[in-house]
Order: structure tokens, then C-alpha cells, then sequence
């Protein structure tokens, strides 16, 4: 298992889900955890983080408390999924799991919370209860060196799980979300699919792919009616991305090639700004404070952006690697995953860690 590992490391699929992205299909029981106050490092007064585990990636909120999707150290098996209290990022609950967690969201109430099981190409429904893992669903397709398309991204809509597949060309998979059914494949959805977000604005779902396209696509008839390009001839890799409703704007990360962040203007599809920022990994848009925040895991900085001026107002120093971002419902506080570099054999140089910061 840990040569197989090694061997997916190795492989440019996995690049892409980690620039985050069943023997049963019960796992082992969540644990309540009674644990004394972990170390909390401020560096500002309105900055708190905390070391938490080995690979975490993305976070979601849910039934009042914040859950974070972890694969665990790459050179074991499974992972775990944490809940914290959203106030002081003390662990609640976690359960250990099987296989290993990347991209998290929930559905519409919070009651169920849906994780990526990326390097076996397959997504897994949690009771946001009792952080158990309920359901499993692995897709069928496969690399041309016989491994899953790796699951990276999925986000809840209208009852419907939309799931993108790191393969070339790409997939992307809806699923029924209480049942975990399969209910459509998109196909030919450009190398790697990435980053995916649905809009009020068109009432339509956008998927990033690394062929530097935005595939515009109807939820409905799962047809994709159109692609957005930059239009200028560069090489772009596309990641993640955040929307403005009140402005029609669609933010686009690359942290890879252009190493920039790219603004769509979503009734044209053409590209308005472009934001010569660095690297760009995650991306937020808060619309209550009319601001922008972008992860940049090279760089190791979370920057605090004014989205009209784009001016950057702060900057947050969260060294080595920045990677997941969440924003509060309320807009005041931004949470992030910091990831530590890997060893020669993949293990993790030190614990990842939370941090929240208290934005008023």
C-alpha cells in the first residue's frame, strides 16, 4: 500500500488534488475527544492557530461547529475528519476513516456532510451528528496507469452533489446527495477538472479545469453551453474559485502557471482584470465587507484584498503553506488550513494547522 501511495505521489494527478485539491462502507466510529487547551500560537491579537493533525485540507461549517477533511500522513492508511468548536478550535469530535479526506462541503440544512476520498476516486456522506461516515460512492474511470480519477472538488446544489474528476480529459460526476446515486456524466470537461461553483447570477455551475478554460455548464440538461478563455494566448491552470453576485464577477485562482488571479465578467465570459497578486491558491469573496481573500501556498501569505480596488488593505504571514480557506456565515472571520512541507518519503515535516482570524 505505502509503494502504491508513493507511486500516485509521484504522478502529476496528484499535483492537482494536493495544489488543494472500502472493505466497508461503515468506518470506525467517531470519538468524542476530551483534550486539555493545545498550544494556540497568536501572532496577532485577532489571530489564533492551533496544530492539529497531519494533511488537512478543506474545512466546512456545519450544526454550529467547523469540520475539517484531513488525509491523514501519506505514508498510512486513512484519514481523519475533524469537528472543532468555531470560538477556540478545540477538537469536539473526529473519526477516523478508511480512506483519505480532501474537498468537503455539506447539504442545505447541515445535516449531512460530504467528503472526497481523492486518491481512490470516490466521495463519502458523514452524519454531521455523530461524524460518522453513512454512505460511499467510488466512479469507475481510470488513468491510463489503471489508477481512479481522483475526486478533488465537490460542491451541494439543489439537492445534487457535483464532483469533479482529475483525469484528461476530465469528468464530472452528479450525484444524487441522499442517495449517493449516480445520476450523470460530463464528459470532456478539459484536462483536470478543478475548482467548481454554482451562480445565482446565471444559475448556472462553473468548473475550472488546467486547460485554462471556465466551463459554463445548465444544472439542468448537464450540457456544457459554453467556455470561457482568457483570450490572450497564455498558458493558464485554473483552480479555484469565488463569485460576486451583486457585480457578476467571478474571481479564478492559478497557483501554477500564470500565477495570478483572473476576473471574469460573467455575462460576457471575458476576462475584465487580471490581479498580478503571485501565486493563488484558495479564494473567497466577502460580500459583507466587500473583500477578497486569497491563499498563496508558495508564497505563504493570505492576503486581505479590497474587491473594488483590488488594493491589498493586509497581509497574513501563515508560513509554510497556506491552503484552504472558509469563510464565517456571518463574513467576520476567516479560517484557514496551513500545510507543512513533506519529507523525502512523503511523511509530513510536523502537524498541519487551523488558524481563525477575527477580521473585525
Amino acid at each position: 500500500m505505502k509503494q502504491l501511495i508513493r507511486t500516485r505521489l509521484a504522478g502529476a494527478t496528484l499535483a492537482a488534488l494536493t495544489a488543494l485539491s472500502l472493505a466497508a462502507c461503515q468506518a470506525p466510529a467517531a470519538k468524542k475527544v476530551a483534550e486539555p487547551a493545545s498550544p494556540v500560537q497568536t501572532q496577532q491579537s485577532n489571530v489564533q492557530q492551533r496544530e492539529l493533525g497531519n494533511g488537512l485540507y478543506e474545512i466546512a461549517s456545519a450544526k454550529n461547529a467547523l469540520w475539517v477533511a484531513s488525509a491523514g500522513n501519506f505514508k498510512d492508511n486513512g484519514g481523519v475528519i475533524y469537528k472543532l468548536n468555531p470560538a477556540t478550535l478545540q477538537t469536539e469530535l473526529q473519526t477516523h476513516t478508511d480512506l483519505k479526506n480532501f474537498a468537503l462541503t455539506r447539504n442545505s440544512d447541515g445535516t449531512v456532510l460530504y467528503t472526497t476520498n481523492s486518491l481512490d476516486g470516490g466521495i463519502s456522506a458523514i452524519d454531521a451528528t455523530t461524524g460518522k461516515i453513512t454512505q460511499r460512492l467510488n466512479f469507475n474511470e481510470k488513468n491510463a496507469q489503471g489508477f481512479p480519477f481522483g475526486t478533488r472538488e465537490v460542491i451541494y446544489h439543489n439537492g445534487m452533489l457535483w464532483i469533479g474528476g482529475v483525469g484528461d480529459p476530465g469528468v464530472i460526476w452528479v450525484v444524487d446527495a441522499k442517495t449517493l446515486k449516480l445520476k450523470a456524466r460530463i464528459k470532456n470537461a478539459g484536462k483536470w477538472v478543478t475548482g467548481l461553483l454554482w451562480s445565482p447570477v446565471t444559475d448556472r455551475i462553473y468548473a475550472a479545469n488546467g486547460s485554462g478554460e471556465i466551463l459554463v455548464i445548465n444544472p439542468r440538461s448537464h450540457k456544457i453551453e459554453q467556455r470561457w478563455t482568457p483570450g490572450d494566448g497564455k498558458s493558464y491552470l485554473f483552480l479555484n474559485m469565488a463569485e460576486d453576485p451583486a457585480t457578476g464577477r467571478l474571481f479564478v485562482t492559478d497557483n501554477s502557471k500564470a500565477k495570478a488571479t483572473l476576473v471574469f465578467d460573467e455575462r460576457s465570459g471575458k476576462v475584465i482584470k487580471q490581479l498580478d497578486t503571485g501565486d493563488s491558491l484558495g479564494i473567497k469573496f466577502n460580500a459583507k465587507r466587500n473583500e477578497i481573500y486569497i491563499s498563496q501556498r508558495e508564497s505563504g501569505k493570505v492576503l486581505q484584498l479590497d474587491a473594488t480596488s483590488y488594493a491589498v488593505k493586509n497581509s497574513w504571514d501563515f508560513t509554510p503553506h497556506p491552503n484552504s480557506l472558509l469563510l464565517s456565515e456571518d463574513g467576520q472571520t476567516l479560517y484557514v488550513t496551513v500545510k507543512q512541507d513533506f519529507n523525502k518519503d512523503h511523511s509530513s515535516k510536523g502537524p498541519d494547522r487551523v488558524v481563525r482570524v477575527d477580521l473585525r
